[in-house]
């Protein structure tokens, strides 16, 4: 890789660490919630006699267990992109050399 390059992706990694930062600088005592209590709320305050019609077949041992899960679920779906993504770098090095 020649300098102008390696200068692009540090420029790039920079901005894109400043746009997962900055709203969390400017957001310090909020709370960011998960998807599923801001649908329940909705849901009450439109209809507050709402029963729920199903409920988990698991009931997990508590709140620790799930941002387990959760982060087994995305460090899976890295490793599958990251796999991807070096199949295609290897594919096209491959391609290259048995070109010349």
């Amino acid at each position: 890789m020649n300098k102008k390059t390696v200068i692009t992706i540090l420029v790039l990694l920079l901005i894109c660490v400043g746009i997962a930062v900055y709203p969390l600088m400017i957001n310090e005592d909020s709370d960011f919630g998960g998807a599923d209590g801001a649908a329940e709320e909705a849901i009450l305050e439109i209809d507050p006699d709402y029963e729920p019609w199903a409920s988990s077949p698991i009931e997990l041992p508590g709140g620790e267990t799930e941002s387990l899960l959760f982060c087994l679920q995305a460090a899976i779906g890295a490793i599958i992109i990251g796999f991807g993504f070096g199949y295609l770098v290897a594919r096209k090095r491959y391609n290259r050399q048995a070109a010349e």
